[in-house]
């Protein structure tokens, strides 16, 4: 009997708007991984033979477009509809990669990366608000958060390195064409997203249009008074504790101090071969990918809290072992525990933030939080580099493990208000 119940709740779950936001999720990062991972560390400097600091500011650009447009396009989700803000950011990310693949100029070239930010910025606010509309009545969001994260993850991971294969003896032209396609069968798809009918009423099975009509009356004209209003609505109806937004900043800044020295440190600590490092990434990320849609159905049923607590503390004590560790089987361990510990993670903290957002501004509110955790990633990389030259090599993986034990500390704080905020009459 369960197990009918668990397969209605999918099919409920699978519906065209998710379909098509799982494929554009694949899709933009399989080309994002593609750019961020292979084209542009090696075409910018062995092809265009551009400068290191060229192709470090190009995907620092990137990263910062994408932070910094995050917020604008979770209230614009909200004034000009769901299918509308997708449809620009697409575009913008398919006249970002025209730009990288046709022209040569270094000052060209960055101001694409900063394109291609802009233009993904509205993919997160716009799947939290689908997967929020999809799941709603179904209580299944960490299912969906899964689904979603796997296939992030899956096209992120394929990108680099499925686009090996069409580098045509140093010729990138075909790979361009390929990534060009991509964007363009996403523009596609997106077309097919809900938006707003012909009432000007926002779909009610993709946002939560309560109050609208007041906040987007007089259009562009009024912008800032809509601003205002926003901003009004969402210090009246949010109620959240200060310690979430440290988290949410803690929660990607861990991960950010990994990114640019894992590869580093295996090569010239642990001496490991490309092919070791390349099976050693498989398994800790099939791990996670394969831990993630399990992990979100029992998240479903049981609550977020405990699976957090497990997921941060195991990742604590992994990566602080890793920092310290020598053997190579005890490395295998290590990974496979890391692994383990993000997929408790993944399907999960996003869970516990859509139960504190109030039902009014939404998409403000998903940008504002994805912003703040995104500046993680941002302020992540260069931190780990300093403490590498500073501290040896052991000390970003070090420091990543304490602000995972924070974190654990952060959200043993949050679980425990947010019981005691649930019990109120």
């Amino acid at each position: 009997m369960e197990l009918l119940k668990a397969n209605a709740v999918s099919k409920r779950l699978i519906t065209p708007v998710f379909v098509c936001l799982w494929v554009i999720m694949f899709l933009v990062e399989f080309v994002k991984g593609a750019l961020l991972v292979t084209i542009l560390p090696v075409y910018m400097g062995d092809v265009l033979h551009l400068t290191t600091f060229a192709i470090g500011l190009s995907i620092s650009m990137q990263y910062i477009g994408d932070n910094l447009f995050r917020s604008p396009s979770g209230w614009l989700i909200e004034r000009i509809g769901f299918r509308m803000t997708m449809a620009i950011g697409l575009s913008l990310t398919f006249a970002a990669v025209a730009v990288i693949a046709f022209t040569s100029n270094t000052a060209l070239i960055v101001l694409a990366c900063a394109l291609l930010g802009m233009g993904t910025a509205p993919l997160w606010p716009c799947i939290m608000m689908g997967v929020s509309a999809v799941s709603g009545q179904n209580n299944n969001f960490a299912t969906a958060m899964g689904i979603i994260q796997m296939s992030s993850l899956g096209g992120a991971g394929a990108g680099p390195i499925v686009i090996n294969f069409f580098v045509d003896g140093g010729s990138y032209r075909k790979v361009f064409w390929i990534l060009l396609g991509c964007m363009a069968l996403v523009l596609v798809v997106s077309l097919f997203l809900p938006g707003k009918n012909k009432t000007q009423k926002v779909d009610p099975h993709v946002l939560h249009p309560e109050g609208e009509r007041s906040l987007t009356t007089g259009g562009i004209r009024n912008i800032g008074s809509n601003l205002k209003k926003t901003f009004a609505e969402i210090r009246k109806n949010l109620n959240v504790s200060w310690m979430l937004y440290p988290a949410l900043f803690l929660q990607s800044f861990a991960v950010g101090l990994l990114t640019p020295v894992i590869t580093l440190y295996v090569r010239t600590v642990l001496h490991l071969s490309p092919a070791s490092y390349s099976a050693l990434m498989v398994v800790g990320g099939g791990i996670t990918v394969i831990g993630l849609i399990p992990i979100g159905k029992l998240a479903d049923r049981y609550g977020t809290k405990w699976f957090l607590h497990i997921g941060f503390l195991l990742a604590a004590v992994s990566v602080g072992l890793f920092s310290m560790n020598r053997s190579i089987q005890i490395l295998w361990l290590l990974v496979i525990l890391i692994g383990i510990s993000y997929a408790f993670i993944l399907p999960t903290w996003d869970t516990m933030i859509s139960h504190m957002l109030p039902s009014g501004e939404k998409g403000a509110i998903w940008g504002l939080f994805l912003t703040i955790q995104g500046s993680g990633m941002v302020f992540g990389p260069m931190v780990s580099g300093k403490l590498w030259d500073l501290f040896g090599p052991g000390s970003p993986f070090m420091t990543s493990a304490i602000v995972m034990g924070i974190m654990f500390f952060l959200h043993l704080a949050l679980s425990r208000r947010h019981a005691r905020t649930a019990v109120k009459p």
